[in-house]
């Protein structure tokens, strides 16, 4: 019982946090499906990564925060529907409510039969910016966390180093902990500039920061 009593104070603590959150209150004035586009918004703001024109590609997208932030960024007055200069690719596990202007894949990355639907819809365009928000399910075991963790993001920069344009950018979410030396390695070796950064949106107790690729050292693989 005092088990049970603790989770739902914990529980209770959470929502209250979460309910009082000024970046869930703006999310709800902006229109964002949530808090996680000002992750993305000052990423892109601090580093200039995506422009009107763009072909973007969104990994974990649901619920579509992110796509919705690009959505803007490539709309010629900012709105959230009508015009489009650009084209955004989203993909997640999970299904996703319709974002106007944005082709949406249901499947799992790790699935060499969901990267090929991913790579069918790209049609060997060059990819200007791809931003990962994905996150696998965590065990609480911090080896096999950090391997999970590890082995999406290399999936990315593999995707990335495929389809990005020579001075395409990569962001990906990393967390703080075991392995994550040698993610930022594996980013050193990749990409030209990398830069770590936590955004003030992200919540301060979270060990999440994202790690951006800028410039791949070699040309897309043919």
């Amino acid at each position: 019982m005092k088990i049970k009593t603790k989770s739902k104070k914990v529980n209770k603590a959470w929502l209250n946090d979460h309910v009082n959150d000024p970046y869930v209150k703006q999310a709800a004035r902006d229109g964002y499906r949530a808090r996680a586009a000002y992750k993305l918004k000052e990423i892109d703001e601090t580093l200039g990564l995506i422009k009107p024109g763009h072909l973007v590609v969104d990994l974990g997208s649901t619920p579509g925060a992110w796509s919705q932030y690009v959505r803007r960024r490539l709309s010629p007055s900012g709105a959230a529907v009508g015009a489009l200069n650009g084209a955004i690719i989203a993909l997640d596990l999970l299904p996703m409510e319709p974002i106007e202007g944005v082709v949406f894949i249901q499947g799992d990355f790790r699935e060499d039969s969901v990267l090929a639907q991913l790579e069918d819809v790209v049609q060997g365009r060059p990819v200007d910016v791809v931003v990962s928000d994905m996150a696998p399910n965590l065990s609480g075991v911090e080896n096999v966390d950090a391997a999970r963790i590890a082995h999406l993001i290399e999936l990315a920069i593999e995707f990335a180093q495929k389809h990005l344009k020579p001075e395409g950018a990569l962001v990906t979410k990393v967390f703080h902990g075991s392995g994550y030396t040698q993610l930022v390695q594996l980013f050193k070796d990749t990409f030209r500039v990398v830069k770590p950064i936590k955004p003030k949106s992200s919540r301060d107790k979270s060990s999440e920061t994202f790690l951006i690729g800028i410039g791949l050292k070699k040309p897309p693989q043919a």
